[in-house]
């Protein structure tokens, strides 16, 4: 089986600010915004939601298949992960553009503030589904607004269960537009903050949301773990201790892999989302979202 992971393929340039936000932020005048932060650190990673899940189900040992679009300046990234054995033939090449890139600000609370520049991934719904047998799982991650809209309505043409994880591209939708995706997926996926934010729009709380038809509903809680809903009834599945906390970048799209690569097992979802949990305390380990490293171990006791 292959899971399909469409969304952004990009580049992160990584900064770290040693001091926190909140002491730079003065609330009272947040209507005259006007801060910088000094970040003596800066690196430039290969990233992307799709990008990162696909490198973390290459080292769980999933086939997997990136549809998006990529900009010129990208071909190296894709030639590496051609060569990690991800399958890029529906990774598309948009001539004059850039690869998409975010700009992420973290500080020393693990707080991040990005920019995000989507450049080929406007063109993305231009990309369509690939006609394959193999592809039984996939995953809607953020990307333009049309490809989204897009990816979903052909995955429930093609009959094919896909997890539904908004991330950052949820703010582009309305609650009717939301509860359109909701309405063909088969899971939904989301961290605190965007589920806060997709229930006010949906007027619907987690527990409604998984009375629906969807099989669950995944809610990551950060350094807390995540929540997992099934049928109005919660089960919380605690986070891993990392060795070390040093870069967030990445953690859940790390957690999304092993959600995926336990879906495509036929794995009960809370065991998908213990899996889940153990990448992302491995991925915070290492800066960056496809740095850290692990073998058939990470299985142990799953």
């Amino acid at each position: 089986m292959t899971c399909l992971v469409s969304g952004s393929v990009a580049f992160d340039t990584i900064t770290t600010f040693p001091g926190r936000f909140a002491e730079q932020i003065l609330p009272q005048q947040i209507h005259i915004l006007n801060v910088s932060f000094l970040v003596p650190t800066l690196r430039r990673e290969d990233g992307g939601c799709a990008g990162n899940i696909a490198y973390s189900l290459r080292l769980l040992g999933s086939d997997v298949a990136v549809l998006a679009a990529i900009g010129e300046d990208g071909l190296a990234y894709r030639a590496r992960m051609a060569a990690q054995g991800v399958d890029v033939t529906t990774l598309s090449v948009i001539e004059g553009s850039y690869t998409a890139q975010a700009i992420i600000i973290t500080d020393a609370d693990n707080n991040q503030i990005t920019a995000f520049h989507p450049g080929a991934m406007q063109y993305a719904h231009e990309i369509g589904l690939p006609v394959r047998s193999d592809i039984r799982l996939a995953l809607i991650g953020p990307d333009g607004r049309e490809a989204m809209q897009r990816r979903a309505a052909d995955l429930q043409a093609a009959g094919i269960p896909f997890v539904f994880d908004p991330g950052q591209g949820l703010p582009m939708f309305d609650g009717a537009e939301l509860r359109g995706f909701i309405d063909r997926a088969t899971w939904l996926a989301v961290n605190d903050y965007e589920g806060q934010m997709l229930c006010e729009r949906t007027g619907l709380d987690f527990a409604a949301l998984s009375r629906t038809h969807l099989q669950g509903v995944i809610v990551t809680l950060a350094a807390q773990g995540c929540d997992v809903w099934v049928g109005g009834q919660c089960t919380h599945v605690p986070a891993e201790t990392p060795r070390a906390v040093v870069d967030p970048t990445g953690c859940g799209d790390a957690f999304r892999a092993g959600l995926l690569h336990g879906l495509a097992q036929g794995w009960p979802l809370v065991r998908c989302a213990a899996l889940g949990n153990r990448l992302g305390a491995l991925k915070i380990a290492e800066r960056g979202g496809q740095n850290h490293r692990f073998g058939p171990e990470v299985l142990a006791g799953i």
